[in-house]
């Protein structure tokens, strides 16, 4: 995914809403801009001559606002803390694993949840999995400002930050800042102290990013100098040879989260093409294109085993620090989040 081809998406999706990419009419994937990339799922084209007809997205709430007001789908890409949503809903249906060849070699960890996996079956294919941690620009910001989450408070850096549109981003970097390493147990306490903290981080914000392309935009630019950022944009800014550096050490922690594939109850098209592209996604020859593109980790094990050895997967790793994982927590404790962080945006 070059910059100027994300940026590119960007600019459609900003025109046309849910911007489309046709091509293999029997199978629909509603996804994240980006992931349309050949490689990740080269398997499907080889059987089938042609990619999936891709509808994309910016965000996992939207996504969700759409499926759940009639738009139509095969296969959507949610990150694992919306699933819980979707089933509550009803919009989506168990997965047949007897059709999933690699499934037993996603690293267990990820399907560790009721929400995923239980009696009535399984509900939630994981297939990627990335960091949210602080970007900055080596040649502006000295290492040890951002060796601490307060960076984003520091009076310094006013109207030289950007944090994601993204309410559980945001939060996970409010409860890390404010001491809380574990988003579901969360105390009113906690809350309040992380909502006053983001407040203060508000002041600093330049804008608010919609997606790796817009955010690695404001940093080539220079409108901006710190992010809190997922671990995609490196390998977008790496090819701009623009000075990135990826703080997942600061002393109060960094963010990790993992997404997957939910079989929607709206599909239309082929169910064997549906099998098909989740065999192609986690197929281990998949581990090194998802890599490349996004900068993501494959959840098959024998898959990140063929890139073991790549310096980025240093950057989806343990980090000898703390860490949220962004999983499923309790769905009201969600949606107060995103309310607050809505009144947190427009000033309130």
């Amino acid at each position: 995914m070059t910059f100027l081809r994300s940026t590119a998406i960007t600019l459609a999706l900003s025109a046309l809403g849910t911007a489309a990419l046709a091509a293999d009419p029997e199978l629909t994937v509603f996804d994240w801009a980006g992931f349309e990339e050949p490689s990740i799922f080269q398997g499907y084209i080889d059987k089938h001559g042609t990619g999936p007809t891709y509808a994309f997205y910016g965000d996992d709430d939207e996504a969700y606002q759409k499926l759940a007001s009639g738009f139509k789908a095969d296969v959507a890409h949610p990150c694992s803390q919306m699933v819980s949503k979707y089933r509550d809903a009803g919009l989506i249906e168990p997965w047949d694993t007897s059709r999933i060849a690699a499934f037993a070699d996603i690293d267990p960890r990820f399907l560790n949840s009721p929400v995923f996996k239980d009696d009535q079956g399984v509900w939630y294919i994981p297939t990627d999995f990335g960091s949210t941690a602080i970007a900055y620009n080596t040649e502006k910001v000295p290492a040890e400002d951002v060796a601490t989450l307060n960076v984003f408070i520091n009076p310094a850096y006013q109207g030289r930050t950007t944090l994601p549109d993204s309410a559980d981003d945001v939060w996970a970097l409010a409860y890390l800042a404010t001491g809380v390493t574990d988003w579901t147990h969360v105390t009113d306490e906690q809350f309040q102290k992380a909502a006053d903290w983001l407040r203060e981080a508000h002041k600093n914000v330049s804008a608010y990013w919609a997606d790796p392309a817009d955010e690695a935009q404001m940093m080539a630019s220079g409108a901006v100098d710190v992010a809190w950022s997922w671990n995609d944009v490196l390998a977008l800014l790496r090819k701009e040879n623009y000075p990135v550096g990826y703080q997942r050490a600061a002393k109060e922690g960094s963010s990790t989260f993992f997404c997957g594939f939910v079989n929607l109850k709206s599909g239309q098209g082929s169910e064997d093409k549906m099998y098909d592209f989740i065999n192609a996604w986690l197929d281990p020859s998949s581990a090194k294109g998802l890599l490349d593109t996004i900068g993501y980790g494959s959840t098959n094990v024998k898959g990140l085993a063929t890139v073991s050895d790549d310096p980025r997967v240093k950057e989806l790793g343990e980090t000898g620090g703390p860490i949220l994982a962004q999983t499923p927590n309790d769905p009201a404790q969600r949606e107060k989040q995103l309310a607050e962080f809505e009144k947190i945006k427009a000033g309130f």
